[in-house]
């Protein structure tokens, strides 16, 4: 156990006070045991992953944080052709996806170059062109803070939705994620559905069919194209990638949208809503540009990224109140142009 341990090594965006206590979990065992520390003595508890999705308060956390350490990927048949890796929550993401990718296993390939742990991905059902891991989630095991045990969700029990989970949404704050499996096809298909991925793609090909490896090569260039890849050094890597969900509004707003600006915006068909109606997905990106915030807009120290409106960068030692700052001056922007309010994606620690 440490105290008053500096976060901001710990995040992406390099932003953060210390936390009051902090501990690192390499088994199950001590997290039970790092859970029980702080319920017997009243204090607060953050579960840290791999800090990519994350704004850490300037004031640091008044509590523990606990980051999830556990490793080890075990690979099995299922008897039906299909292969199931079961990933320790702790393990790097990316390293995770090349393993499958190497494999030959299709289901992760278009999720290269995301940043964080395995243990992170069924909590935002975490996406990217054209792919979620829901699609790919088998089975999720955790500990329930408030049974004081161990459980296990399939994927459905996990109420995936875009961004969305159990783990974010109903239960938010209830489970520590320990283990994800994921059900993968060898020599499957490939997910290609996605525009920019797409064209990609084509320059690629060169009229011959690519293998999963060089895909997941593809989706990493178009990410680090648009400073999505973390590169040391590069200043659009401070940040804590996209900022800002996608809208799903309905068709009704979409027109709107439409009639206030100068061109129709882009929009994807999303699931019908609760009475039936039909919703579209508008890319965040859009709106935030056609508000007047382009690439390389500064607010202070904080600023939208040189390559994607969609990600705020921690330009030059920005606290995180200057982020948050910008953010707010982004959404009642978008919201004032177009009625759409824009939701922050990162999670907020010590607000």
């Amino acid at each position: 156990m440490e105290e008053n341990k500096p976060l901001a090594p710990f995040t992406t965006f390099g932003i953060g006070g210390p936390a009051r206590w902090f501990a690192e979990a390499v088994s199950e065992e001590e997290i039970v045991e790092a859970v029980a520390w702080a319920a017997a003595r009243g204090v607060p508890l953050f579960v840290l992953g791999g800090g990519s999705n994350l704004l850490v308060a300037d004031a640091g956390f008044d509590g523990l944080v606990l980051r999830v350490g556990l490793r080890g990927i075990a690979v099995t048949e299922d008897g039906m052709g299909q292969r199931i890796y079961k990933v320790a929550a702790g393990e790097d993401w990316d390293q995770c996806v090349q393993q499958t990718v190497a494999d030959n296993c299709a289901g992760l390939e278009c999720l290269a170059g995301i940043p964080g742990t395995v243990g992170g991905t069924p909590v935002q059902n975490v996406g990217a062109y054209g792919q979620e891991v829901a699609s790919a989630i088998e089975r999720v095991r955790a500990y329930d803070l408030r049974e004081r045990k161990f459980v296990e969700f399939t994927a459905a029990e996990c109420g995936f939705s875009y961004r969305r989970s159990r783990f974010n949404a109903t239960d938010r704050g209830r489970y520590i994620v320990t283990r994800v499996d994921y059900r993968l096809t060898p020599g499957g298909t490939p997910t290609v559905r996605y525009g920019d991925l797409s064209r990609a793609l084509e320059e690629s090909q060169q009229g011959r069919e690519l293998s999963l490896a060089e895909i997941a090569a593809v989706v990493r260039k178009v990410r680090q194209s648009k400073g999505m890849l973390m590169v040391d050094g590069d200043p659009d890597c401070r940040s804590a990638g996209s900022f800002f969900k996608n809208p799903v509004i309905t068709k009704h707003q979409l027109q709107r949208i439409g009639e206030s600006g100068e061109k129709q915006p882009p929009s994807y068909p999303a699931e019908a809503g609760s009475e039936g109606a039909e919703l579209f997905k508008v890319p965040a990106a859009w709106l935030i540009e056609q508000a007047g915030f382009s690439k390389g807009y500064r607010l202070g120290r904080a600023g939208v990224s040189s390559r994607h409106t969609l990600a705020l960068t921690n330009a030059d030692g920005a606290t995180a109140a200057e982020v948050l700052a910008l953010a707010a001056r982004i959404v009642d922007g978008v919201e004032s142009r177009f009625g759409v309010r824009l939701e922050m994606e990162p999670v907020r620690v010590g607000f």
